[in-house]
């Protein structure tokens, strides 16, 4: 998301390369030449945690590739050396990082992740430990960039020079919608095959008004409830139109629910930034969070009954981080390879 909403202005400026892989790659290779490269993927359990285990074991062979400079890293080298960029700007993506950290050319990572590195957001002392944790292992795949840029759709102060933190990166169609009052309820899970559980969808057959949900393998009518295939167009037009949100808690679809204006029931997936994300939502007064396990009628009554008190507080903290991202990405470039940048590569 982060890539589609400053790709065309990087465009227009530099001369630029695009490396992706994953549901990266399908999202961007419509538009523009994409050069595929291997990614990692997180996987989960039957219950819907994120799997350490499974997690290690079925990206055991990417991560030797990057640290031992494998035949893909020598792939994406390869391609660095014949592009020669100027500067390398990468969202979370390890190949590219290394390869440039190899070639010596000056990294820039824009990503949410680095907020639990480079930067020191309020959260409990246990969560405090996992995100060292967390940061640690980050820093041992990626490497350290010469520059930082997080998004994020709250603040939290930088630990280094060099960090810039920016509002959540808008999506061109998500700019050019306008939010408007409507009647249903807004429910996006990312893991719908285990997130939705017989107790949530009790919930939301008693909410009381029209329920739009997407992320479940399911299709149709049932009651008050419709669902839907994930779609681009479409669920930018749900989301500008619902009353309110009910969501696992990623931080892209927190700032596009907060730049639209519309209160978030959170329901955090079981991972620190999730849960950070939640914590947020409901320190900036913008909804609620609640445990998938405790979700009841009567905690998304009270939710819906409070919408008008959130939505208040919401107008006063709309952001749209592209701007802001394009100017630190033009000033970091600058910094690191003289101005302008002659070429960058991103992924």
């Amino acid at each position: 998301m982060r890539a589609l909403a400053v790709l065309p202005e990087l465009g227009r400026r530099h001369e630029v390369l695009v490396l992706a892989g994953g549901d990266a790659y399908q999202a961007l290779c419509a538009d523009r030449p994409v050069v595929r490269i291997p990614t990692f993927r997180y996987h989960y359990n039957r219950r819907g945690r994120l799997s350490n285990l499974l997690n290690l074991r079925r990206n055991i062979g990417g991560v030797l590739d990057v640290r031992l400079q494998g035949p893909a890293l020598d792939m994406v080298m390869e391609t660095l050396v014949e592009f020669r960029p100027d500067v390398v700007l990468t969202d979370s993506e390890a190949l590219t990082h290394r390869a440039a950290e190899r070639l010596g050319i000056p990294r820039i990572s824009f990503d949410h992740f680095g907020l639990l590195v480079y930067c020191r957001p309020e959260m409990p002392a246990a969560d405090r430990l996992v995100c060292r944790g967390n940061a640690l292992a980050y820093r041992w795949l990626f490497g350290e960039p010469d520059r930082v840029i997080v998004s994020s759709f709250f603040d939290a102060p930088a630990v280094r020079p060099g960090v810039c933190v920016v509002g959540p990166v808008m999506r061109r169609e998500v700019r050019q919608t306008e939010p408007r009052d409507g009647e249903h309820l807004l429910v996006y899970l990312s893991m719908g095959e285990h997130e939705y559980t017989p107790q949530i969808e009790r919930a939301l057959l008693a909410a009381g008004c029209p329920v739009r949900v997407y992320g479940t393998p399911r299709r149709g009518l049932q009651g008050n409830l419709q669902f839907k295939p994930t779609a681009n167009l479409p669920f930018i037009e749900d989301l500008a139109g619902c009353r309110a949100v009910f969501a696992t808690t990623g931080n892209q679809l927190m700032g596009e629910a907060l730049y639209f204006g519309k209160p978030v029931l959170g329901m955090p997936i079981a991972c620190l930034e999730q849960r950070l994300n939640a914590r947020q939502i409901e320190r900036l007064g913008a909804g609620m969070q609640v445990d998938r396990r405790r979700v009841s009628p009567e905690v998304l009554r009270e939710f819906l009954e409070r919408g008008p008190e959130f939505r208040r507080r919401i107008l006063r903290r709309t952001r749209d981080g592209a701007r802001e991202s394009l100017e630190a990405i033009e000033r970091f470039a600058s910094e690191l390879a003289g101005a302008p940048a002659a070429a960058a590569a991103t992924a």
